[in-house]
């Protein structure tokens, strides 16, 4: 019951003095030993000749793993001041909707990073996911799991705390006109009506397929980065037992958004203000499976603000802001017993617990078949048969 602008000083605080702390200490390569170090620093309210007076009641603040976390935000390209001056020089701003685990949610004002409260479960199970996750961001920096730049815990009046530091997904400052939280399984997968009574709906699986039967369009260099990452993400969520992760897909409407501006305008012009891209390396949709595909292709690709250029049936630009969530929710007992139950009442293909082998391949099938599709490729001029009759193409 901490009030939410105590926490919100507290965190702001604790990161303070444990990312300065942390830039006295040499740089060195992550030992076994790193992920399993738990800083804690004391705050009294007086302050104290370590830390600052604050209006605050005292707290402790605890830092897991700092020395491997500054390596993971240094793969992702943030630097320790760009860290602090996000999260720090500026208050942040709350979200008003939680998510369905009664989740917190802040943002820095730069729209940089998102501040997620977690159960002690899903801190516990980042810091065993801790090595294998610094393995395969050695790997593969360019990844649609979440980044995490910090685990912290605010101890205040007996409670804990536990928050992760994580990318944003979704900038403030482009209007998203649709969002949906797909896991490829079709059992219940609709938007509540109470969801959908809300300004910003999140909806699922049943609800895409109604909206957009003929799915997403992308060049086709974008299709196979994109597939070719989620295929790797899905390998290293299911070795790690993980499943009922999500995609996150919200999609700007480029087209929809020149008229709606028009109508706020009552002129036809179109906006040509930007909002500003993001800054911190591979944090936005766009960077983080652009390792095959070039820029260019079929789809105009100047101002992306960090989003996917892609097209819906109708021919309208769209661009998509997509990432893997909620990827904490380790297949433990509790999912065993709920799919066994599930499966005898209902057909036991279409449950979205399952097993994480056949739940990561449902997932990809899903994505790479039903929600996401290549541009079809116009016949060009140049493949005429050399008699003038021009060949016919399948489509």
């Amino acid at each position: 019951q901490t009030t939410s602008s105590a926490l919100k000083g507290a965190i702001q605080l604790g990161i303070t003095h444990t990312v300065g702390s942390l830039s006295t200490k040499p740089e060195r390569d992550v030992l076994m030993q790193d992920f399993y170090v738990v800083e804690s620093i004391f705050f009294p309210s007086e302050g104290s000749n370590l830390t600052p007076a604050h209006h605050y009641n005292d707290f402790r603040f605890k830092t897991y793993a700092p020395v491997a976390f500054r390596y993971f935000r240094e793969l992702f390209g943030i630097r320790p001041d760009d860290y602090l001056y996000s999260l720090c020089n500026e208050p942040l701003i709350e979200l008003s909707n939680s998510g369905a685990s009664g989740s917190l949610f802040y943002v820095s004002s730069d729209d940089e990073f998102i501040i997620k409260t977690v159960q002690h479960k899903e801190a516990e199970f980042l810091q065993k996911l801790l090595p294998g996750y610094y393995m395969n961001l050695n790997q593969n920096p360019r990844t649609l799991l979440p980044k995490f730049y910090g685990l912290y815990c605010v101890q205040a009046g007996g409670k804990n705390i536990r928050i992760v530091v994580m990318n944003n997904l979704l900038p403030r400052s482009v209007k998203m006109h649709l969002k949906y939280d797909l896991k490829g399984s079709t059992y219940k997968r609709r938007a509540s009506q109470k969801e959908r009574e809300k300004v910003f709906p999140t909806y699922k699986d049943l609800d895409f397929m109604q909206d957009i039967p003929d799915g997403l369009f992308l060049d086709s260099d974008m299709y196979n980065a994109l597939c070719k990452t989620l295929q790797r993400d899905c390998l290293v969520l299911q070795s790690f037992k993980i499943m009922d992760y999500s995609l996150l897909v919200a999609i700007h409407n480029i087209d929809l958004a020149q008229r709606e501006h028009a109508m706020a305008d009552g002129t036809s012009q179109t906006d040509t203000r930007r909002p500003t891209a993001q800054k911190a390396l591979y944090s936005t949709a766009m960077e983080s499976i652009q390792g095959e595909a070039r820029r260019g292709g079929t789809i105009e690709t100047d101002d992306q603000m960090g989003g996917i250029p892609a097209r819906n049936a109708k021919g309208e630009r769209l661009l998509l802001y997509i990432g893997i969530i909620d990827v904490l929710q380790s297949y433990r007992f509790v999912k065993k017993l709920e799919h066994s139950w599930k499966a005898l009442v209902h057909d036991g293909d279409t449950v979205s617990v399952h097993r994480p082998s056949f739940y990561a391949e449902r997932f990809q099938r899903f994505m790479c078949n039903t929600a996401f599709k290549k541009i079809p490729l116009k016949p060009s001029p140049s493949k005429k048969s050399r008699s003038g009759t021009a060949v016919p193409r399948r489509s």
